[in-house]
């Protein structure tokens, strides 16, 4: 069986962390009997330089040919962000791809490989059982797509941005919520600020009327604010995290921590079809790039959530996460979650993805 797969590396330490990914891609064709045809398309300030566009219709004729994309990051260096090259990059690359294919939630699966429990940043009763958090976050509406205005009132600038939320975008993404949550721990918690926002109130409202279909789930509200203490108190307590966008955005951060660094992180953002965009969240960290320190683990471990959310190959994708498992467990560290541990062998971009293919089995 072959499987078409849009490659998009963008910008900073993108390529250097896709190389692995598809190296590990690679490894696995060699040893199964399904293939992948990837085919390779500029984004963010790559495309800048070469179409003056920060998705050229290049790219985009690629990814609608494909099944997947399998993404990188964009982005520039912090003081060049106001060059044509990288003003609103991520808004006309990432978000223009959400919009074009109707990427309606993002998973961010947080969880806590038992090699690295000593770089997590709680006490260790706090994870004496490990977790397993889902975050599953909606990607299409709320602050970041309302209208926003910045304008002079009395003599100073004056800047609005508008929330809204449609009943129907939070019964779709709450329906998701609850039919994943049946696939592990039967748990939602659901955030919101229902104690002072509208769209939180009607957030609030619509979840808990769709948990109703699934009695066999158990349904848990919590304030953003309590919320982000509560996921650092008792993090082994939660499972699917529902979020709306702007707070799935920081908490899928926060959490993010407690794993030993946005390196290990794997996302993807799906719609009802099942097409997926799948890309590590640590950004393109401009500072090392070209180093061959960037860790790879995230980007191996978003093509392992592509094979299985968008192509059903849950096996290739348990494959993929033993042999990082191995990897951690014989201590292999890239500098990120290179913590003081005895006995570490600190590698490279390029080792940590030969390594992670030589436990593919």
């Amino acid at each position: 069986m072959n499987y078409k797969i849009a490659v998009l590396a963008g910008d900073g330490i993108g390529p250097e962390v896709m190389e692995e990914a598809l190296k590990v891609l690679k490894t696995l064709e060699s040893k199964s009997d399904i293939s992948f045809t990837l085919q390779e398309a500029l984004v963010g300030g790559s495309a800048w330089q070469e179409y003056g566009s920060h998705l050229p219709e290049e790219t985009l004729k690629i990814c609608d040919d494909s099944q997947a994309i399998l993404f990188g990051s964009v982005g520039g260096p912090t003081d060049e962000l106001n060059l044509p090259r990288w003003k609103d990059c991520e808004i006309y690359s990432i978000l223009a791809l959400r919009k074009h294919f109707n990427l309606f939630i993002n998973l961010r699966p947080l969880k806590m490989f038992s090699a690295l429990k000593e770089n997590c940043i709680l006490k260790k009763e706090r994870i004496e059982h490990g977790f397993d958090i889902l975050c599953l976050r909606e990607l299409s509406e709320g602050i970041y797509f309302g209208d926003k205005e910045t304008k002079e009132i009395d003599g100073q600038r004056v800047a609005f941005d508008q929330m809204f939320y449609r009943e129907k975008t939070i019964e779709k993404v709450a329906h998701k919520a609850f039919q994943i949550a049946q696939t592990r721990k039967k748990k939602v918690t659901s955030v919101d600020k229902a104690n002072v926002l509208e769209c939180s109130r009607l957030w609030r409202e619509v979840v808990s009327r769709v948990s109703k279909d699934y009695s066999d789930c158990e349904l848990e509200h919590l304030l953003v604010d309590n919320a982000s203490m509560q996921v650092l108190l008792r993090p082994a307590d939660f499972d699917v995290l529902l979020c709306p966008n702007l707070f799935g955005d920081i908490l899928s951060d926060e959490i993010s921590v407690l794993v030993g660094s946005l390196g290990m992180l794997a996302s993807a953002s799906i719609n009802d079809k099942g097409f997926g965009l799948y890309e590590p969240p640590g950004g393109s960290a401009c500072d090392i790039e070209g180093l061959d320190i960037a860790n790879p683990i995230g980007q191996i471990l978003s093509a392992a959530l592509m094979l299985k959310i968008s192509f059903g190959l849950h096996e290739e994708h348990d494959r993929i996460v033993r042999a990082v498992e191995q990897v951690l467990a014989i201590k292999y560290r890239t500098q990120d979650i290179l913590k003081g541990e005895r006995g570490v062998k600190k590698v490279s971009t390029q080792e940590m993805g030969d390594a992670v293919c030589k436990f593919l089995v």
